[in-house]
């Protein structure tokens, strides 16, 4: 592949990449001029809808299309609601973005508020990202000082509000309506859908949920084109109708056992070796893969043999992994105990369980029971087959459940007993307890 230049990272050397100034100098928000000017919000859906941008919050949802659910010709008000939640862990491409650039994103929203007829965008960012929180609050400070949000936006008759939200820190709230929920000041239990909330979202309103990376993808298709975003990525596959392909740019978040941890912009289909080997330094101490995650823990894991898969929407469902996820990869080198790394990620999904669903909240905590035993050298082989049982049982998918959590809490678990079964076969024929010292959390039964 010839060397790929960056758009999304392009500017985040810069010094004073966040401020307003610097953005405009380098072309900023002349495509949020141009629209409000000179286009109809049906030709910003168009345009979006044509790229073929699927959204980098996880799903992959087409975004155009999206945009295309609300009522026609609703009185209003309609909303915008900005997935700043990234809680998946080992992902923090948004961060990068709201912290060094946020006004490639802010462009974005504001594109995407034109296109679905909006006045107003509540940007739910999580409490953890201070940062974030403080950059992005004067940014906006400066938009609505040089007259790019407000009232009459420079002569058009276009309104626009930003609105800062910060989350209280739940993983839960990065599911779009846990988030809206959050957002109305209420506990984020996730709905029952339908209604949608392009239907009925935000404050019982027509409501559109995008990701920070997706919507700063929109800028940069309405500023370099859709031919431009279909040049990059996986087109897609003809044997398969039901695939919308994989185009545009994508960032990848590399972590665990790499020597060089990073975040990296490269067009979506890069394989999860190269980014490994060639961006992440390769593994570090001088060991090897035992396993990685393609796109945060809830994806799932791979193998060493599997790592040729390619990072678009497609690959890594073909070795048995949710899907492509945040993209943010998590690396476990051939000396880390799976028993060990299993029991970790079951402790996290059963403290963010939000209770409300019975098979999450309960199924959750009984996979941290038993991997509790099997790191305390009191497993049972039938241990093994009880939480794959559980893991394919729970979940939106089998349709047990409101929302996906637990169906990213299930996949991780069945991926590694399938995949690594020996290794807790002989886990349990040692019966030794883990060096690691078990620690229990709060379940979400007894928050």
């Amino acid at each position: 592949m010839a060397k790929y230049e960056p758009v999304l990272l392009a500017r985040i050397q810069k010094p004073n990449s966040h401020k307003l100034e610097g953005y405009r100098n380098d072309g900023g928000y002349s495509s949020f001029e141009r629209a409000i000017k000179e286009l109809k919000p049906e030709q910003v859906i168009d345009t979006v809808k044509n790229a073929g941008l699927r959204g980098r919050g996880g799903a992959g949802f087409p975004t155009g299309l999206k945009w295309t659910f609300l009522p026609k010709d609703h009185p209003g008000p309609i909303y915008l609601c900005v997935n700043a939640d990234e809680s998946e862990p080992c992902t923090y491409n948004n961060r990068i973005l709201m912290e060094k650039d946020p006004h490639q994103v802010l462009e974005g929203v504001m594109l995407a508020c034109y296109a679905i007829k909006s006045e107003k965008a509540f940007f739910y960012i999580r409490y953890e990202y201070g940062t974030a929180f403080r950059t992005l609050k004067a940014a906006i400070e400066e938009l609505y000082a040089a007259g790019l949000l407000g009232r009459n936006i420079q002569g058009t008759g276009v309104n626009l509000d930003i609105v800062l939200h910060r989350g209280a820190a739940a993983y839960i709230c990065g599911e779009e309506t846990g988030l809206i929920e959050s957002l109305e000041g209420k506990r984020a239990w996730p709905r029952i859908k339908p209604p949608f909330p392009a239907i009925e979202g935000a404050f019982r309103k027509p409501t559109i949920v995008n990701n920070v990376e997706t919507l700063a993808c929109v800028t940069h298709i309405m500023r370099k084109g859709v031919d431009w975003f279909k040049s990059l990525g996986v087109a897609p596959d003809p044997n398969n109708p039901r695939d919308a392909g994989s185009f545009g740019p994508k960032l990848y978040t590399i972590a665990g056992h790499v020597n060089e941890p990073k975040c990296v912009e490269l067009p979506m289909g890069v394989t999860l070796r190269e980014l490994i080997d060639k961006h992440g330094g390769g593994v570090w101490k001088g060991r090897k893969v035992k396993a990685a995650n393609p796109g945060g823990l809830s994806m799932g894991f791979v193998t060493e043999s599997e790592l040729d898969i390619p990072l678009d929407f497609n690959g890594p469902g073909k070795v048995g992994c949710l899907g492509l996820g945040t993209a943010a990869i998590t690396v476990i080198d051939d000396q880390t105990s799976m028993v060990d790394v299993l029991h970790n990620v079951c402790q996290f999904y059963a403290h963010e369980s939000c209770g409300q669903c019975t098979p999450c909240r309960e199924g959750t905590g009984w996979m941290l029971k038993i991997t509790d035993r099997l790191r305390s050298g009191q497993g049972r082989r039938e241990d093994l087959d009880i939480l794959v049982e559980v893991a394919d049982r729970i979940g939106i998918m089998p349709g047990t459940t409101i929302c996906g959590l637990s169906d990213g809490a299930g996949w991780p678990v069945k991926t590694a007993i399938r995949k690594f079964r020996k290794e807790f076969e002989d886990a349990i024929r040692g019966g030794q307890p883990s060096p690691i010292r078990a620690s229990l959390p709060v379940l979400a039964g007894a928050h």
